[in-house]
């Protein structure tokens, strides 16, 4: 292949990775898709309505990805999740963080792209916010301190911490046909509990929980398969166009907030290209926003006060830093990690959740406290 057609090939992957996002962010928009309103909502009035969202688009991203991956199109090593070197102690420290502050900040990564595309200025502070403390965390001051701490706790797993990999090397059946049982069992235990109750089975739950895995897993085709080029004509190894990461990507909302500020201030920088992670950003204001002002839902919207303020600002910093340290956010690891079964990944959201769920208890403490 040569150089112009990787060019073409990754301003085709360019396209269908912001189309996808345009398609995340008007279902986000339309249908309230939020990880920290689902936990608030159990937490704060005993509603599991957006949970069951959130599972269902776990349960469709998960039958995707390892669907391809039994098809041989995809192989969850080549992300960024599967990798041989678990690295526990960051995503239960980088995890309990990212949680606590998407509380402080209203939504996750995500959920601030959805707002900001509403017209909420607090969001578009806090996107600031998290992308500069993410790119201390990718290569400035934090990231000295994450390399020199929690990143030193590691297992290795030379087969990969995919639980597919694990069960092939400990039993010897094939990958593929272990990552398409594994995905169907969990996702039929999902399902089932999704659709237990009637809420699980509205028009809203399904528009987001289909929509939304579909999404996930379609990104993951557009990277790791048409994105894919057996030989790179510059270095004459396999490689996946358009992504930061130089591996297969889906959609993450953290480490790409550091690329979107780095790609608008050096803009005029050739060797600043523009990535999956960059024009996904763009794409879930985009569709936001396009939903939002056909709906009437987009209004402009401001900080109340103070405190109001230097919450968002801890928010999004704690954002930034817990999300590069854990690998991802709830839709980074949520979503797109845990489709690939990665043992990392369900340490992860385990910790996001805990840490909103303290970040919830907190504040009811306080408002408790100032009654």
């Amino acid at each position: 292949m040569e150089e112009a057609d990787v060019r073409a090939l990754a301003t085709q992957v360019l396209w269908a990775a912001f189309g996808l996002s345009v398609a995340f962010g008007a279902i986000a928009q339309r249908t309230h898709f939020c990880t920290m309103g689902a936990v608030a909502d159990i937490v704060n009035i005993g509603d599991w309505t957006r949970m069951r969202m959130w599972v269902l688009a776990m349960a469709v991203a998960i039958v995707g990805f390892n669907a391809m991956v039994a098809a041989g199109w995809l192989d969850a090593g080549n992300s960024i999740y599967a990798g041989p070197r678990l690295i526990w102690l960051s995503a239960l420290v980088g995890g309990l963080m990212f949680g606590f502050g998407m509380v402080l900040a209203s939504g996750c990564g995500s959920k601030t792209l959805v707002r900001v595309g509403g017209g909420n200025l607090k969001s578009l502070v806090v996107f600031v916010v998290m992308g500069v403390a993410a790119f201390a965390t990718l290569k400035g001051i934090t990231a000295v301190a994450r390399a020199g701490t929690v990143d030193t706790v590691f297992v290795s797993v030379p087969s990969g911490q995919d639980l597919p990999s694990l069960l092939a090397a400990a039993t010897g059946l094939a990958e593929g046909t272990l990552a398409l049982v594994l995905a169907l069992a969990l996702a039929a235990a999902m399902l089932a509990w999704v659709f237990a109750r009637r809420e699980g089975r509205s028009g809203e739950v399904l528009l987001a929980g289909v929509g939304i895995g579909c999404v996930i897993a379609a990104v993951w085709w557009v990277s790791g398969r048409l994105g894919y080029v057996a030989e790179d004509p510059k270095t004459l190894e396999h490689a996946f166009v358009a992504t930061n990461s130089q591996r297969m990507e889906s959609l993450t909302f953290v480490a790409p907030f550091a690329y979107t500020l780095d790609w608008l201030i050096y803009f005029s920088d050739a060797s600043k290209l523009l990535t999956l992670g960059i024009v996904s950003t763009a794409g879930v204001v985009a569709g936001s926003a396009i939903v939002a002002l056909a709906s009437g839902a987009f209004r402009w919207e401001g900080f109340r006060n103070a405190e109001d303020t230097g919450n968002h600002l801890a928010g999004g910093a704690l954002m930034g830093v817990g999300g590069v340290t854990a690998l991802g956010c709830t839709i980074g690891q949520g979503l797109s990690g845990l489709s690939t079964l990665a043992l990392g990944s369900f340490i992860a959201l385990f910790a996001i959740i805990a840490g909103a769920v303290l970040a919830l208890r907190w504040q009811n403490w306080r408002i408790e406290r100032a009654a």
